[in-house]
């Protein structure tokens, strides 16, 4: 793995919409629009994170967090740095941040196929809970229920 430099992970802004929609189209089959990211930075129940080299954005997770419950909704990285550890340091910002919030519980659903996002969030301690029957579409495919439970 090449050093490609310090990755920040910082509060998303309006300014980082357009970069994380162009990443959300690589990497999604049913891309979020922009309207739902400006929509995720509004809601007072958001936790919208940028991670950043330097400048540029390279990936982004939004979740939310409701009574002790957080949320994993979307999370991406840019095709070119990926496996470099910008997701881990998402979901590790992601975690503090939803439990210092008040979070016991974090829940994600990822397409029952995505092998290596599971055993990604599997290392976070995430375990698969249930499945969504068809829950994506583009392909349709089942969505694995992943749930972090408190610690100890």
């Amino acid at each position: 793995m090449e050093e490609v430099g310090e990755i920040t992970v910082s509060v998303m802004t309006e300014e980082d919409i357009p970069d994380a929609v162009q990443i959300e189209r690589m990497s999604c089959s049913t891309p979020w629009s922009e309207a739902l990211f400006f929509g995720e930075l509004k809601n007072p129940r958001s936790v919208s994170r940028a991670a950043r080299l330097g400048r540029l954005l390279v990936g982004y997770l939004c979740a939310n967090l409701v009574a002790d419950e957080g949320h994993i909704h979307n999370l991406a990285v840019h095709p070119e740095f990926r496996r470099l550890g910008v997701a881990s340091a998402l979901i590790e910002d992601a975690i503090s941040i939803l439990r210092d919030g008040g979070a016991r519980f974090i829940y994600l659903e990822v397409r029952d196929s995505n092998e290596a996002a599971r055993q990604l969030y599997g290392r976070f301690g995430f375990e698969v809970i249930g499945m969504r029957k068809d829950y994506y579409q583009s392909p349709v495919e089942h969505a694995a229920i992943m749930l972090l439970k408190p610690g100890p």
